[in-house]
C-alpha cells in the first residue's frame, strides 16, 4: 500500500526539507514577481517624467508654444521622441489644455484629459489616469518662458497594458530559475537522502526512538562494566564501569593504560587495579584496530575467597597427606610391637611426637592468631610433601593486637600468596622458603625469601598491576594474580611492598599505623628541607 509519508527516517527528513524548500521557492519565486511589477512601475514613472521634464525645460518647446502654429512644429519632434523611447505618448498642450501634439493626429486641437492643476501650478505631477489610449502612468510637467510665465504642458506616458506586458515577459524567465533551484535541491536532497539511509540503517525514527532508550536502559540495568573506545579514548562508558573504574556520574573517568593500548583481544583477563580485581575482555571493532568493546566485571570479593579458599584447600590436602603418612607410621608401629620390638616402636612414635609438637609449638608461640598459624602450619606440610624447607625464623613475632593493622582475612591473603609465590619460584636444585613475620599494633613487617631467580623492578611492577587467567594458561611465571592481590591489599592501607635480589629473592611488605605514617612522612619532608638548605 502506497505510504503519504515515508517511513524511514531519512525519507521524512527528505521530504520535510524538500517540502520547505519548495515553500522557500515559491515565495521566492512570487516576490521576484512582484518585485518585477513595482520595478516596472517605478522605472515607467521614473523614465515619463524624465522625458517630459526635458521637454518641458527645451527653449525650443517654448518658443513654439508662443509661435502662431505650435502643432505644426511640435508634433513631428514629439513623435521622433516617442518612437525613440517607445512610450504610449507625448502630449504637448496650452495652459487651457488644448492639445498640440499626440499619438494619434485626428485628436490635436482637442482637450487634454488629465489632471493639470498641479503642473499649472508650477509642479511636476505624476499620476495613473484613464486617457484616450487608455489606463497609463504618466507624468505632467510645466513649460516656462524665458521670463518665467508658465505658456504651456507636456504630458508623456506610458499605457498599463504595455507595463503588464513586459512584466509577463520576464515570468518565464522567473519560473525557469525556480524549477531549476527545485530540481538542484531535489537532487543535493536524493544524495543526503541516500547517506542518511547508511547512516541509520533504513530505520523509522520511531525504530531509532525505542533502539536509544532500550540501548540508555539497558547501559544503566546491566551489571556489567561496558567501554567503548575509539581512537584510545572513551566514547562509551556506563554506570557500572564508572563505579569500578573510580569515574563519578556525570565527570570523565581516566581510562586505565590495559583498556587503551593495545589491539589484542582478552578473553577474562584479571587486573588488579585500584583496589579491585577486575576480569576483562576485550573485543577490537574489526574495522579500526584503534577502536574496541570492553566488557568488565568486578572479582575482587570472589578473588580473596578464592585466594582463602585455595589456602584452605591446600591446608586440607596437608592434612590429608598427613593423615596418610600417619597411618603408615601407625601400620609401622604396630607391627613393630607384634614383632616383639617394642621398645624401637615407641622411640619412634615419640619421636615423630615431638617432631610435630615441636612445629606446633613454634608456630603457636610466634603467631598467635590462629589462622594465620594454621595457615603456617598447612604451608609447612605443603612444601614439605613437594620437598622443599618452609623456615619460620626466630626473628617472627606475631601478638594477638597486631591484626589491628590488617584484618585475619588480609593477613591470610597477604602471607598465603606471598608463601605461594615463593613456593613456585624457588630453585628445584635448591628449594627452600624463608618466611619472617613481626607485627604489633603499629607496625607490621613480612619478609618472604625464596631461592628462586626474582624478578626485575620492571616485572614486579606488572605482576602487582595485572592478572592472568587461567583460561589462557595463567602466567609464564604463575604470580600474577596473588602478587596483584598482595599489592591491593598494600595499597589499600597506604604501605610499602618492594622485592629485592640479596642474598635471596626477598619480598617485604611494611604497613604502619596511620599516626606513625603521617609522622613518617612529616619527617622525610623535614629532612629534605633541611637536606636542600645545607647544599
Amino acid at each position: 500500500m502506497y505510504r503519504a509519508i515515508p517511513r524511514t527516517l531519512a525519507g521524512q527528513a527528505v521530504a520535510w526539507l524538500l517540502m520547505l524548500v519548495a515553500v522557500i521557492v515559491v515565495a521566492g519565486s512570487v516576490l521576484a514577481a512582484v518585485d518585477a511589477r513595482v520595478d516596472g512601475d517605478r522605472a515607467a514613472r521614473d523614465e515619463v517624467t524624465a522625458i517630459a521634464v526635458s521637454l518641458a525645460d527645451s527653449p525650443s518647446t517654448s518658443r513654439a508654444l508662443m509661435s502662431p502654429d505650435p502643432a505644426a512644429t511640435l508634433q513631428p519632434v514629439t513623435e521622433q521622441v516617442r518612437k525613440a523611447t517607445d512610450i504610449a505618448f507625448i502630449t504637448i498642450m496650452g495652459t487651457d489644455r488644448t492639445r498640440y501634439t499626440h499619438t494619434n493626429p485626428v485628436l490635436i486641437g482637442q482637450k487634454y484629459i488629465g489632471s493639470t492643476t498641479e503642473a499649472l501650478r508650477g509642479e511636476v505631477h505624476t499620476e495613473t489616469y484613464t486617457g484616450t489610449l487608455g489606463p497609463s502612468v504618466r507624468t505632467v510637467a510645466p513649460v516656462r518662458a524665458p521670463d518665467g510665465r508658465i505658456v504651456g504642458l507636456v504630458a508623456a506616458g506610458i499605457t498599463q497594458q504595455s507595463l503588464t506586458a513586459a512584466w509577463l515577459a520576464q515570468l518565464p524567465l522567473i519560473a525557469a530559475i525556480a524549477l531549476a533551484a527545485l530540481v538542484t535541491a531535489g537532487l543535493g536532497l536524493w544524495l543526503i537522502r541516500r547517506r542518511l539511509l547508511r547512516q541509520t540503517g533504513g530505520l523509522a525514527p520511531s525504530e531509532l526512538r525505542l533502539m536509544y532508550e532500550h540501548h540508555d536502559a539497558v547501559l544503566h540495568a546491566v551489571r556489567e562494566g561496558l567501554v567503548v573506545t575509539e581512537h584510545g579514548h572513551p566514547a562509551l562508558v556506563n554506570d557500572e564501569a564508572r563505579r569500578l573504574l573510580g569515574g563519578g556520574h556525570n565527570g570523565e573517568v581516566d581510562l586505565p593504560a590495559f583498556l587503551v593500548t593495545g589491539d589484542e583481544p582478552l578473553v577474562d583477563v584479571l587486573y588488579a587495579e585500584r583496589g579491585r580485581t577486575l576480569m576483562v575482555s576485550r573485543s577490537p571493532v574489526p574495522t579500526d584496530a584503534t577502536s574496541a568493546v570492553v566488557t568488565i566485571r568486578d572479582r575482587t570479593e570472589l578473588a580473596e575467597a578464592m585466594g582463602e579458599l585455595d589456602s584452605m584447600t591446600r591446608f586440607a590436602e596437608a592434612l590429608r597427606s598427613q593423615l596418610h603418612e600417619s597411618a603408615n607410621r601407625l601400620h609401622t608401629v604396630v607391627a613393630m610391637i607384634e614383632t616383639g620390638r617394642s621398645e624401637e616402636a615407641a622411640l619412634m612414635a615419640t619421636t615423630e611426637m615431638q617432631l610435630s609438637q615441636q612445629l606446633i609449638d613454634r608456630m603457636t608461640e610466634a603467631v598467635a592468631e590462629p589462622a594465620l598459624a594454621a595457615l603456617l602450619l598447612g604451608k609447612s606440610a605443603e612444601a614439605a610433601e613437594r620437598g622443599i624447607s618452609l623456615t619460620l625464623t626466630e626473628d617472627s613475632q606475631f601478638g594477638d593486637d597486631a591484626t589491628e593493622l590488617l584484618t585475619v582475612g588480609e593477613m591470610i591473603t597477604v602471607v598465603g600468596n606471598l608463601i605461594d609465590n615463593a613456593i613456585d619460584a624457588c630453585d628445584p636444585a635448591d628449594p627452600w622458603v624463608e618466611v619472617t613475620i613481626v607485627g604489633d599494633p603499629e607496625h607490621l613487617e613480612v619478609v618472604v625469601a625464596d631461592s628462586g631467580p626474582g624478578m626485575d623492578p620492571g616485572e614486579f611492577d606488572r605482576a602487582q598491576t595485572r592478572g592472568y587467567s587461567t583460561k589462557a594458561g595463567g602466567d609464564a611465571l604463575g604470580r600474577g594474580l596473588g602478587l596483584a592481590l598482595v599489592a591491593q591489599v598494600v595499597d589499600r592501607h597506604r604501605g610499602i611492598l618492594r622485592a629485592a635480589n640479596t642474598y635471596a629473592s626477598v619480598v617485604t611488605v611494611m604497613l604502619s599505623a596511620p599516626e606513625r605514617n603521617a609522622r613518617v612522612d612529616v619527617d622525610e619532608v623535614r629532612a629534605g628541607i633541611e637536606g636542600d638548605v645545607a647544599r
